[in-house]
């Protein structure tokens, strides 16, 4: 296969640009940091180091993003058996084959030094009584190197550091219920700023601008793209589809990793699931049927704790095979369940099962997104002036699989990196070239149509594709797009199209996208879908083979 090779997908035309009036008014900062997450405002207080001026804006409230929901754990070496190579290699394994192994060794060996700067902010992990910390495994790792907080809460941990740290400095401007819409550019095409619609500022859309010397995206996820997710209501992509609308490059998109173990509601589907957390099984929980009997054992030598993937498609196998909707998790012989996974506990107490007594049901669930925004180890995208970091970047670490506990640590590392590089190399303030604005501003929410593409992207694009599936996901998402759309429909109908380009265009699986068509990993697809947009709209993937 060719090193680089366009990739023909018919697929909508697509907007370069939101349906928004003129930005009314304007705000000046060196760095605007967009989400609020672990990767937006741990740049932002790392920015604020060297003392430059910050503005984090994000979405709803300051902890509405993802990473308070995350509840494993974040995995480093910190155990002198340990090593950062053995790292390295659970995390290559479990990228299939596709992972950049540059960038997973700046995870690996800095990812230590990271977990002290949380400590150092005052985030208080799980310790043993001797004032150590307390180790624990997940699926794909050799070895014990998760540190976790509260049991099961470590997201919520970390999220109230940082935010507490956030809150201490009268230099990082917070601008809450606040959407971001698309990229501001100056004569060059350098990231200048971004046009922004804070609720209750300005004109009757609320549009306004802030202007910057360098742009950190942080947006998070795009699990709101599929009708059952483990991601908040706000994970609707539009980082990503910030970036494609630029004509930056996005990558690896087809890789969205499904969670083995959502909480199973029947009757109840609502926007988010509850997260079962792989640390439960770490503790010795196991899958089981209907009938109680394991089915993960023999088909991977981990058993329960393989890699995400491995877990996913066996759970959907077993689905297939017996005609239902979920399986079962058998946790009752976890010693001290309840106090150790007191959040997980709250969950099933709350949907009438008692894990301590009854079996849990489960089901996969969209989950993490291992594409996306491309960038390079210091978080640089394809447009100058333009960064990104945490899951709405594409950092080369995660490959086709995320290994378990690597996402808090990438946003940890990557946000890092990005601020030493913006200290290093940060341009004087440039004025914007401000688009034309539009005849009118966005639709109202289009609560059908979102459902619609939902519901396809789950049936055509999820656990499970095929060119004939992938094909009626197409359909759909040429439906939606010839109706009104508001500024969230359209980032994820943009989100949906990159995603459904690169599944159909990868005839192959791999790590987290399964071809039932083609269901083996062929040496000859060990690359990159690169997505990007072209001025008329359309949306082309580009074919790039590793080295």
């Amino acid at each position: 296969m060719a090193a680089r090779l366009t990739v023909l997908v018919p697929l909508p035309v697509l907007p370069t640009r939101l349906a928004a009036r003129q930005p009314t008014w304007f705000e000046p900062t060196d760095v605007v940091v967009i989400g609020s997450g672990v990767a937006g405002l741990t740049a932002a207080l790392h920015l604020r180091e060297a003392g430059l001026h910050v503005t984090v804006v994000t979405k709803v409230n300051i902890d509405d993003g993802s990473t308070r929901w995350a509840q494993g754990g974040i995995a480093a070496v910190l155990d002198p058996f340990d090593t950062p190579e053995a790292h390295a290699q659970d995390t290559m394994v479990a990228g299939v084959g596709i992972c950049d192994p540059a960038a997973v060794d700046v995870l690996v060996r800095e990812g230590p030094a990271r977990i002290r700067d949380l400590i150092k902010l005052g985030t208080s992990f799980d310790r043993h009584p001797d004032g150590s910390l307390m180790l624990t495994r997940e699926g794909g790792h050799h070895a014990n190197r998760i540190v976790h907080a509260g049991g099961d809460a470590t997201g919520a941990e970390v999220q109230r550091a940082l935010h507490a740290a956030v809150r201490r400095d009268p230099w990082i401007r917070l601008v809450e219920h606040a959407l971001v819409l698309d990229l501001l550019r100056d004569e060059s095409g350098s990231a200048c700023g971004v046009t922004l619609h804070v609720l209750g500022e300005g004109s009757p859309d609320g549009v306004g601008a802030v202007t910057a010397r360098a742009v950190v995206l942080a947006t998070g996820g795009l699990g709101q793209v599929f009708a059952v997710t483990t991601n908040p209501s706000v994970s609707t992509g539009d980082g990503v589809a910030l970036a494609i609308r630029a004509g930056a490059a996005v990558t690896d998109v087809e890789f969205v990793q499904f969670h083995p173990t959502s909480l199973y509601l029947p009757g109840h589907r609502t926007a988010q699931q509850p997260l079962v957390s792989e640390a439960l099984r770490g503790e010795g929980a196991y899958l089981v049927d209907g009938d109680g009997k394991r089915f993960m054992v023999g088909r991977h030598e981990l058993a329960e704790l393989a890699p995400r993937d491995v877990v996913a498609k066996g759970i959907h196998r077993q689905m297939l095979a017996d005609g239902t909707d979920h399986v079962f998790l058998d946790a009752r012989h976890v010693e001290e369940l309840a106090a150790r996974f007191p959040t997980i506990t709250a969950y099933c107490l709350s949907a009438g099962v008692d894990p301590t007594v009854d079996l849990i049901p489960v089901a996969p669930a969209a989950h993490y997104a291992s594409g996306g925004v491309r960038t390079n180890l210091d978080g640089r995208t394809s447009i100058a002036g333009l960064y990104a970091c945490g899951e709405v970047a594409c950092t080369g670490v995660h490959g086709a699989n995320r290994l378990a506990s690597n996402s808090l640590l990438e946003g940890l590392v990557f946000s890092r990196r990005i601020a030493e590089d913006i200290v290093r190399d940060l341009p004087p303030q440039r004025d914007p070239v401000l688009p034309a604005a539009a005849a009118a501003p966005a639709g109202q929410e289009n609560a059908a149509a979102r459902t619609l593409l939902q519901q396809a992207m789950t049936r055509g694009a999820g656990v499970l594709r095929s060119e004939a599936t992938l094909a009626q996901t197409t359909e759909v998402l040429a439906e939606v797009a010839q109706g009104p759309q508001s500024w969230e429909l359209s980032n994820l109908i943009t989100v949906a199209s990159a995603l459904v380009g690169a599944a159909s265009a990868r005839r192959e699986t791999r790590g987290c996208h399964w071809r039932e068509d083609f269901p083996d990993a062929l040496p000859a697809w060990r690359g990159h879908l690169l997505a990007e947009l072209a001025e008329d709209g359309k949306l082309t993937h580009t074919w790039e083979a590793m080295a």
